[in-house]
């Protein structure tokens, strides 16, 4: 049901700007409930947006998207599928980039990743890609075609996941985490219980 790896964080961002998403290094972060202090995403609530379409927009909900992680050799995987140099974490609004764990994306709902310090945050799911990280991908590389529609199918499964905040604390460069993936087992329903 739980399976552990160890990985590092390879380096931490901030989103501070209202008028971008592309993050800014930072050297360390307190993790609160919502998220880091200061970030745009922070916050235990959201409205509803484009990625929420059960709800009326603006429709205050859940924030499910507290803090954007992504993996170095993700991003690595993306460039080269691109034909670019590489792509920065910071280009897709991440705030953890991670290294030592291929397939990062693919980590199932419900997973943790817990700091030395004991901070702890819960997999919410893959961060699905959109156009916006790739038009900023496109102005760092002007003279490479149609890399924001390319991106998206790019990075569909290797742009990382998006997570909550269990459990606050001090999270810094050069940390080994755990990494803990929910196995959820295999449910077998009773054939008179399901309705058609």
């Amino acid at each position: 049901m739980w399976k552990s790896y160890e990985a590092a964080i390879e380096s931490l961002y901030i989103a501070e700007k209202q008028n971008t998403f592309v993050t800014e290094p930072i050297k360390q972060a307190d993790l609160d409930y919502g998220g880091i202090p200061g970030d745009l995403h922070f916050g235990l609530t959201k409205l509803a947006g484009a990625r929420e379409p059960m709800y009326p927009r603006k429709t205050k909900i859940f924030n499910r998207r507290q803090i954007s992680i992504v993996s170095v050799e993700e991003c690595a995987e993306i460039a080269d599928i691109l034909g670019v140099e590489k792509i920065l974490p910071e280009w897709l609004g991440a705030n953890i980039a991670i290294s030592g764990f291929s397939h990062f994306t693919q980590l199932p709902e419900g997973s943790r990743i817990v700091f030395p310090s004991g901070a702890g945050l819960v997999c919410e799911g893959e961060n699905h890609p959109c156009v916006q990280p790739g038009e900023i991908i496109q102005q760092a590389y002007k003279d490479e075609p149609k890399l924001a529609a390319k991106f998206v199918k790019a990075a569909y499964g290797r742009r990382g996941i998006v997570c909550v905040v269990e459990c606050p604390g001090k999270i810094k460069e050069d940390d080994q985490i755990e990494i803990i993936s929910y196995q959820p087992p295999k449910l077998k329903l009773d054939p008179q219980l399901v309705k058609n």
